[in-house]
């Protein structure tokens, strides 16, 4: 099995073409959804978040409010590399997890969803391909206004907070271009899904795991059951 990871730029488009992939049989690791899970009440990066910002950015019932969280780190950025050192060590742990979930299952490839792909860089050494999801500057302003109900400062400050999608754009082996129409996003997502489904990058994957695991002794039989089968 080889991965494939998915960015792009808030209000970008990423999810949606997450969502169109998935559609396509692709199997998808959210870490936007792990990243949920892994802040649940009870769990150590929950007591730790709660620890350095205070219980003033819990809702009633104990959860953290996400939004008050993200208008303090999207202000600071001193408290956004706090709650990123707090997060990302387990939301890589939790994401390894899925990824061996799917590889015992004989998946070819998983598509990693993640926002801060390129920013971070963690993960980006293990991925045979990258994809980023790309929207020029006006419509991903428009989109992240009318989606979130910001004024254009707060939109401004939100979108000068992540990496600029152009360069994102140049560090990429695939974009999607979402700036225009869904039907022309998804013509480009079907090219994508029939690389991705013709690529024989998993073979070499998958004789490393075979050589890592039984050895060139246990490779050559296992070759000789294929070749008898």
């Amino acid at each position: 099995m080889y991965l494939v990871g998915l960015t792009g730029g808030i209000a970008s488009g990423k999810s949606t073409v997450s969502s169109m992939l998935r559609e396509l049989g692709c199997p998808i690791i959210d870490a936007d959804v792990v990243a949920r899970k892994v802040v649940e009440q009870r769990t150590r990066a929950y007591s730790c978040i709660v620890h350095h910002f205070g219980p003033g950015i819990l809702l009633e019932n104990g959860d953290i409010d996400r939004q008050k969280l993200g208008q303090i780190i999207f202000a600071s950025e001193e408290k956004r590399k706090l709650l990123n050192s707090i997060t990302h060590p387990e939301i890589h742990k939790a994401m390894l997890k899925e990824i061996l979930f799917y590889f015992l299952r004989g998946y070819r490839y998983v598509v990693l969803d993640v926002p801060l792909l390129f920013e971070t860089r963690r993960l980006t050494r293990f991925l045979n391909h990258t994809v980023v999801v790309y929207c020029d500057p006006a419509t991903q302003l428009s989109r992240l206004m009318q989606r979130d109900g910001l004024t254009q400062e707060q939109a401004e400050q939100r979108v000068a907070a992540q990496m600029p999608l152009n360069e994102k754009r140049g560090l990429a082996n695939h974009v999607i271009e979402n700036s225009g129409g869904r039907e022309d996003t998804h013509r480009q997502v079907l090219r994508l899904h029939t690389k991705l489904e013709d690529s024989m990058d998993f073979l070499l994957v998958r004789v490393i795991a075979i050589v890592a695991t039984a050895g060139l002794g246990g490779l050559l039989l296992y070759a000789a059951k294929i070749l008898l089968s």
